[in-house]
């Protein structure tokens, strides 16, 4: 297979030399308990209506963490206990990520989704975030919502609909969610995991994040750093990015996932565009597509956008699920059916009286707002250069625009920890979604008690698709062993630990979460 390895570092070199760095603010504050309100720091359990094999329960928290006495939500908790009783260590609290993504839904396919040794050890337990599924999530009113602009925007015309359109949102939002619109951000949620360790009878905290759930992680880690057992981050956010930042490495890790992809067509029979140009199909689609020719068969009543065609490369190379993705562009091109048709990717009308907004999260975590669409088409440049094939990342470039108008109230930072418990973090060198480089900058931002642990592979999340890096991480939860620094898992290991049958496509949903854990499907 054909590597750009040395091309990608010195990408990632590059534009750490050009792009600044917010300094550290006042991110660590003292543990004042982040208790939870009087009298519901027990959580009663009963079998979940969804899943009884499951028990579910709620906790209560407040809406603004600075006013405990204040207004409060409930937030949906989940769990299953530990196989073997005599064995358990504690609770394990689990994040899929998202923003967006169920904690609750995670518990409910654990046992698929976890080694059989984890479940012997420990309660799996899982929450929806503040704003999220079933805890109090984030609404607008669903006819305001789908007067949504397109989100590539192609002039200052289109920069003004958007200002325009985001403050009418933005005001819908509030009034249908109510204050809680204003305290998404995820270091609320690790205030939220702190009053949920708690209530769970833990005096510290063991947790596995994924991708987003990652930046919960981290957020905890700054401000309860003297609360943890052991933190498993995998797939990491990077909190230190500014908006020129953020789309420029994920411009580059996009780009590099679609190379390893037509680098495995180039040399592998079993991909359908064997023996074919696949650089030139793609561009050929993405030309058709902003030409308004181009049409998904099975949606037919409007054309594609490139923006939906490019989220074909993301999701495709996210599992990856290359033989998926070289099918689909087969298809398009006037080849027949794939063996699994994927949705029609990227936002889209909504039916009913409303519509969730995760991405709120987001533009309080993260400052992605523009002053007008000169910056926007700079950064779209920078994009284009760094990626020539698939031209930008569909997942910020979607979201970004939803974000003018909104205040960040968790800005961008470096990370700071203070503790002396070891956290361990992990990434694939190819990762379309999270880039091994932002692993990379947390674990350097958190210092010398983080290790980072290399996934010589592909796609995002690394629990569960190899021996390798699975036992590793199971080890450090169960017994607090990390791996020596500089640890590598090649891939081709059986991934004989997982049981779960594939799933050949990621939702275009929650852009920073994990597909469920199983062997990567490479051909």
């Amino acid at each position: 297979m054909r590597r750009r390895t040395s091309l990608l570092t010195a990408a990632f070199l590059a534009l750490a030399a050009i792009l600044p760095v917010p300094a550290a603010g006042a991110a660590t504050e003292t543990e004042t308990g982040a208790t939870t309100p009087t009298g519901q720091s027990i959580i009663t359990w009963a079998p979940c209506e969804e899943e009884p094999s499951a028990e579910c329960g709620k906790l209560t928290v407040p809406i603004d963490w600075s006013r405990p006495e204040g207004e409060t939500i409930d937030l949906a908790i989940a769990r299953r206990k530990a196989t073997d009783p005599a064995a358990r260590v504690g609770s394990l609290v689990i994040n899929p990520g998202g923003p967006g993504g169920s904690g609750v839904e995670a518990v409910y396919g654990a046992p698929d989704s976890y080694t059989e040794e984890l479940q012997k050890r420990f309660d799996i337990v899982g929450f929806d975030p503040r704003g999220v599924g079933r805890s109090h999530p984030v609404i607008c009113t669903a006819s305001v919502y789908n007067q949504m602009p397109h989100t590539v925007m192609k002039s200052q015309v289109d920069f003004e609909a958007w200002d325009a359109f985001t403050k009418k949102l933005h005001k819908d939002c509030r009034e249908r969610t109510g204050p809680l619109y204003d305290h998404v951000d995820s270091r609320n949620v690790a205030r939220d995991v702190d009053a949920l360790r708690a209530a769970l009878g833990e005096e510290k905290l063991t947790y596995y994040g994924i991708s987003y759930g990652t930046l919960i992680g981290q957020m905890y880690a700054e401000q309860f750093p003297n609360r943890i057992r052991a933190l498993a981050l995998d797939s990491n956010m990077d909190h230190s990015l500014g908006v020129a930042g953020f789309l420029a490495t994920e411009a580059v890790a996009v780009e590099d996932a679609f190379d390893e992809f037509a680098g495995w067509c180039e040399a592998d029979e079993s991909c359908v565009l064997h023996g074919r140009d696949v650089r030139a199909m793609w561009k050929d689609l993405l030309a058709k597509a902003r030409r308004g020719e181009l049409y998904y068969p099975t949606a037919p009543d409007k054309p594609m956008t490139e923006l939906q065609v490019i989220y074909n490369a993301a999701l495709g190379t996210e599992g990856p699920d290359w033989r998926t993705l070289s099918e689909v562009i087969n298809w398009l091109s006037g080849g027949p059916e794939p063996s699994w048709v994927p949705p029609l990717p990227g936002r889209g009308p909504v039916e009913g009286d409303v519509a969730e907004l995760p991405t709120r999260i987001l533009c309080q975590d993260y400052n992605l707002r523009v002053r007008n669409y000169t910056e926007y088409a700079a950064l779209m440049r920078v994009s284009n250069s760094l990626a020539p094939d698939v031209r930008y990342h569909p997942y910020p470039i979607d979201d970004m625009p939803i974000c003018l108008n909104s205040t960040t109230t968790n800005p961008p930072h470096r990370l700071k920890y203070t503790g002396d418990a070891p956290i361990l973090l992990g990434n694939s060198l190819h990762d379309p979604a999270t880039p091994y480089t932002w692993s990379a900058n947390a674990a350097r931002q958190l210092g010398s008690k983080a290790v980072l642990l290399t996934y010589e592979g592909w796609g995002h999340r690394i629990y569960g698709k190899d021996k390798c890096q699975t036992d590793i991480i199971d080890e450090y939860l169960i017994s607090l062993k990390t791996p020596p620094p500089g640890t590598r898992c090649a891939v081709g290991t059986t991934a004989e630990t997982m049981q779960q049958q594939p799933q050949p496509w990621p939702s275009s949903s929650n852009h920073w979460a994990a597909s469920p854990a199983r062997p990567a499907t490479r051909g």
